[in-house]
């Protein structure tokens, strides 16, 4: 009976119920960042001049005076076509005005004898006019056969193919020893792109690129042109952080395109270590006003509603509260724009309010929370500790 007391009375003494503790959840206040509005688009980049070089004469190619990709300057010695039978045509077409020249001198004695004797009655009129004939035949081509000795030493000239523009080449289409013809319709030799400075091409609707004359201009409800605006704005290629290069546009496409509502603009940047490539694609980014300070949150902690968007903030006593925010641009950092609050009981949130960025599926509406700071990389600054009114950190 003993034994059965004293089992009954330890029964009395269940032992105590623990709560758990709240669960650990990231905290940071929002960053106020001075930002200006843009609008983002995709282009690509051109080259101010592209020549296909061809012959203007026919022969044999004899040398090949560059290597595949080089940059070339301005009348730089590409291709040289075997220069013998053009030189021979040259030297033809000299001795033959020497012979018309020499015919030239006989004729003018004989029409000169032939006016003597008319006079005497010696000859008739009508041999002084067949010899006045035949000088000026000889005259005429004395000067056909100059100017066809011009032509050929133009023929000669052009057996060195020059480069007309500054630029890289591309590769030799023919090599040395084969035929070259002459004519459009023939194989290209190589072709040069200029590389200094580039172009930069992308569609804008119509719209936006009045609203960027307005921008610039806002005294007059009528956008000013392209050129006068001098609108700048950023690009970066596929494998830039961000939009580094900056560029102004200088050109505007005189009419929409009817089938996507787009025109196309162009800028202009400086290339003079040649590191962008014609036809590469960029980014864009345009920018629309001046800078303004703007709040901004990790994207990640904002939450959805339906229709609303939301993030959780914690008061004074580490308890979470829905605040239902606006929501502005997303930056390329993972960073949004989000609405301040302008009085109380307005949405949105303030630069002074703590809010949730990780651990938000821990935290419950109206419930407390164990907030700590997220960890911090090193040779970062630590974040600043939350003041008094706000929510302690907690060491990890």
């Amino acid at each position: 009976m003993l034994a059965a007391a004293l089992t009954l009375g330890g029964c009395d003494n269940a032992p105590p119920r623990t709560e758990s503790p709240p669960p650990r959840v990231s905290v940071a206040k929002p960053e106020v960042r001075q930002i200006v509005d843009a609008d983002q688009y995709n282009g690509w980049l051109q080259s101010a001049e592209t020549v296909d070089i061809r012959s203007r004469v026919r022969g044999h190619l004899d040398k090949i005076h560059f290597t595949d990709g080089d940059l070339v300057e301005k009348g730089q010695l590409l291709f040289e076509l075997d220069p013998r039978p053009i030189q021979a045509d040259v030297d033809r077409s000299k001795d033959q005005v020497k012979i018309y020249e020499a015919q030239w001198v006989a004729a003018s004695k004989e029409e000169a004898r032939l006016k003597e004797l008319v006079t005497k009655g010696g000859a008739s009129r009508s041999q002084v006019e067949s010899a006045e004939a035949m000088t000026k035949s000889l005259e005429a081509q004395i000067e056909a056969t100059k100017q066809e000795v011009t032509r050929k030493s133009l023929d000669l000239e052009y057996s060195r193919i020059t480069a007309p523009i500054a630029g890289r080449i591309g590769r030799s289409m023919m090599s040395a020893g084969n035929l070259v013809n002459a004519g459009g319709s023939d194989p290209i030799l190589a072709t040069i792109v200029s590389i200094d400075p580039i172009q930069v091409y992308f569609n804008v609707d119509e719209r936006a690129l009045q609203r960027y004359g307005r921008t610039r201009d806002p005294s007059t409800t009528r956008p000013a042109s392209v050129r006068q605006s001098k609108l700048p704005f950023n690009f970066g290629l596929e494998t830039d952080d961000g939009f580094p290069h900056p560029a102004v546009i200088d050109f505007a496409d005189i009419r929409v395109d009817p089938q996507t509502g787009t025109i196309q603009v162009r800028g202009v940047v400086p290339n003079p270590e040649a590191h962008f490539i014609p036809g590469s694609r960029v980014r864009i980014r345009v920018p629309i006003g001046d800078q303004r300070p703007a709040l901004l949150v990790p994207d990640t902690a904002v939450l959805a509603d339906q229709d609303k968007r939301y993030v959780l903030t914690l008061d004074d006593k580490n308890v979470v509260h829905r605040r239902d925010v606006e929501l502005g641009k997303l930056l390329d950092d993972g960073s949004r724009v989000v609405r301040q609050r302008g009085g109380e009981g307005d949405g949105g949130v303030t630069a002074d309010d703590w809010i949730i960025t990780q651990g938000i599926q821990l935290a419950r509406v109206n419930y407390p929370v164990e907030p700590i700071q997220p960890a911090v990389q090193a040779g970062a600054t630590s974040p600043p500790a939350p003041p008094a009114t706000a929510p302690a950190a907690a060491a990890h």
